[in-house]
């Protein structure tokens, strides 16, 4: 039986773009239940990290298991939301298609979905407030609308960890808060939740875990254990300016350190 104390365990995990390291030798350990913030400088391997994890780019070396087994058989239990900019908006069809089409991997690419997955992506839209424009082509959405579709497509999927890549870029102040009120309505839920992060000001408020990533990891653990600001000015080169982060340094040495 696989060992579920870690939703994410990654070893020794190297990727390279051109003969150049992207990521080097990362070892992480996310528990299962956290709420997780990646945080790092532009070009830190971020969202590399995420997508090597989930097979989407190949890996150098490395080993990645998901409670305790591969990817391939935990696939079922993870839930992805990419950057948005990443999608093709313009595509024709609607909120409540984009969703449901979230749901294929448990039915199946030849089975049509019937009345009980319309019923569940419809569920999953009204989650995060877009039930009444379910039939609304992405196309004809906001930013922050489309945004909630993509956080539906994986609610639906009923996952026990999800990735999210930048959720809170370019998205207004409603959706934001709404948002972070799923995260931690997930989180309550016993989910684990891997969120690639920008915004160091929110990440005390919004988080309880916290990686600081500059191509390797430079510490992982509690936002009250890790995100010091010793460990910020490493991860960033020393380019930020003080930042209120209230820190608590009792706990500096609780954090895991590369």
């Amino acid at each position: 039986m696989a060992d579920e104390q870690y939703a994410l365990e990654i070893n020794d995990l190297t990727v390279a773009y051109h003969q150049q390291p992207v990521l080097w030798d990362v070892d992480l350990r996310v528990p299962s239940g956290a709420l997780m913030a990646i945080v790092g400088p532009n070009g830190a391997g971020k969202s590399t990290l995420i997508k090597a994890a989930l097979g989407l780019i190949p890996r150098a070396a490395g080993d990645v298991r998901f409670f305790g087994a591969p990817l391939k058989r935990a696939r079922a239990r993870i839930g992805y939301v990419p950057q948005r900019n990443s999608v093709d908006w313009d595509f024709p069809t609607t909120a409540l298609d984009v969703v449901t089409m979230g749901l294929y991997g448990k039915l199946g690419w030849l089975r049509r979905p019937d009345r009980s997955a319309r019923q569940a992506a419809l569920a999953a839209l009204d989650q995060v407030g877009m039930a009444a424009l379910a039939e609304r082509p992405i196309s004809q959405l906001s930013g922050g609308q489309q945004q909630r579709v993509f956080l539906a497509r994986a609610l639906a999927q009923g996952a026990d960890l999800y990735f999210m890549d930048e959720p809170f870029a370019a998205v207004d102040a409603v959706t934001e808060r709404a948002i972070v009120s799923l995260l931690h309505a997930l989180r309550d839920q016993g989910k684990t939740v891997i969120v690639v992060h920008h915004d160091l000001q929110t990440v005390r408020e919004y988080f309880d875990w916290v990686t600081l990533l500059n191509v390797e990891v430079i510490a992982s653990g509690t936002v009250e254990s890790a995100f010091t600001e010793a460990n910020i000015a490493r991860t960033y080169g020393g380019r930020l300016g003080a930042l209120p982060l209230a820190l608590n340094s009792s706990h500096e040495a609780d954090a895991y350190v590369a």
